[in-house]
């Protein structure tokens, strides 16, 4: 039952390449999670820099890259709507939608929410003997709140919470076993720097980010299986943006990302038959590697030492990510971005592409995906975001 939900969870919301589950026996080991929904990019401006946002000026989908810039939004309440068609090269019946918002109270502090609602498409539920069950619709959400301050002119800090509900099965029964919905609890910790500058006469802001996220309660769907860790996980770097003129600017981000997470050991397996062998308390012997039955603050701190190739298989769990955003006039964008991410631990390998248009009230953004390692399921992706400023919503009234 557990093995069935992390692959049905893994190939439907991450969307990883054919190539990381045929080496998956192959001493390739991508690292599993439930609610990997958690990890999608929900927004187009930040899908079409490569999926960076972490140290990027705010905006009011921050909350899922890095709610400590709220502090330093120069507007004071915004909201947007946000939806993704996924894995398109797959199913047409797979969609994120997303809506998040925020309040400044005053020049120093803010409040955030987001609501990030996944559907996975209608599923036609059988029996084990193939007998259909019937139609369901499986579907997850994550509710967020956020709050935000200023420590200084140039730092800040966040905490968040955050509900989760995953509904895989419905409460069908699953190899015998009666399920439920998962649910957990979580919270954000981040902090966000900013310092403008002279550069060779132009004016410039260089700002550095870092978000740790999902740090929470371990979710299952039954009571007679472990529990699996949701994705915690650690995003940072930095961001620099210079105004060319009065009309033009371009900004360029690098984040970096790492699961904090037990990596999966490599388990003994028997030399004559293959299988696995279970040592006196019938438990899997591990040949490499750690036991990934750990609590949550051991299995942060185990996942900076745990791959079971050693220090050379740790470095490919992270993934790393650029991205660059040209404004015309502060209206009008074009954007741009490479992910990367180890073909050991996932293969996804994909540029994205974009554009923005503000216009008084509102602002629509959008970004497109294109593989660039083999044939994915991410293929061909779009996002698309639509923003209200009720600043200028109230100034067109007067």
């Amino acid at each position: 039952m557990r093995k069935l939900l992390r692959l049905t969870t893994l190939v439907l919301l991450t969307g990883l390449s054919l190539q990381a589950f045929k080496g998956y026996s192959q001493d390739v080991f991508p690292i599993t999670t439930a609610v990997p929904f958690l990890l999608i990019s929900p927004d187009a401006r930040g899908g079409s820099m490569g999926e960076t946002g972490v140290a990027t000026e705010p905006d009011a989908a921050s909350i899922h890259w890095n709610p400590a810039k709220y502090a330093f939004i120069d507007k004071d309440m915004g909201f947007a709507v946000s939806y993704s068609p996924w894995l398109r090269e797959l199913v047409d019946d797979i969609g994120l939608a997303y809506v998040s918002g925020y309040k400044k109270f005053d020049d120093r502090q803010a409040i955030a929410g987001s609501l990030r609602y996944f559907s996975l498409g209608t599923i036609q539920f059988t029996r084990i003997d193939g007998t259909p069950i019937g139609d369901f619709k499986p579907n997850e959400f994550a509710l967020d709140l956020a709050y935000s301050r200023k420590f200084s002119d140039n730092f800040s800090g966040s905490v968040t919470g955050r509900f989760i509900y995953s509904n895989l099965t419905l409460g069908q029964e699953v190899q015998g076993a009666e399920t439920s919905a998962g649910t957990s609890v979580a919270a954000d910790v981040a902090i966000y720097y900013r310092k403008e500058f002279d550069l060779s006469g132009k004016d410039a802001l260089f700002s550095f980010g870092t978000n740790i996220s999902n740090i929470g309660a371990k979710i299952s769907y039954t009571q007679t299986t472990e529990k699996d860790f949701i994705p915690t996980n650690l995003r940072f770097g930095p961001s620099l943006k210079v105004e060319i003129d009065d009309y033009n600017s371009i900004g360029f981000q690098f984040d970096i990302t790492k699961l904090l997470i037990p990596t999966t050991p490599i388990y003994k397996k028997d030399s004559i038959t293959g299988q696995p062998v279970y040592d006196e308390n019938n438990k899997l012997i591990i040949e490499k590697g750690y036991d990934p039955n750990v609590s949550i603050l051991t299995g942060m701190v185990q996942s900076f030492y745990d791959a079971p190739n050693g220090m050379s298989e740790e470095l490919k769990e992270i993934i790393w990510a650029v991205g660059a955003e040209y404004w015309y006039n502060k209206q009008f964008a074009l954007r741009a971005g490479y992910y990367h991410e180890s073909a050991e631990k996932g293969a996804r390998q994909f540029m994205t592409f974009g554009a923005g248009l503000r216009y008084n009230v509102f602002g629509l953004d959008f970004s497109y995906l294109v593989s660039t390692d083999q044939r994915n399921p991410l293929d061909n992706t779009l996002r698309f975001t639509l923003t209200f400023d009720f600043e200028a919503f109230r100034s067109q009234g007067r």
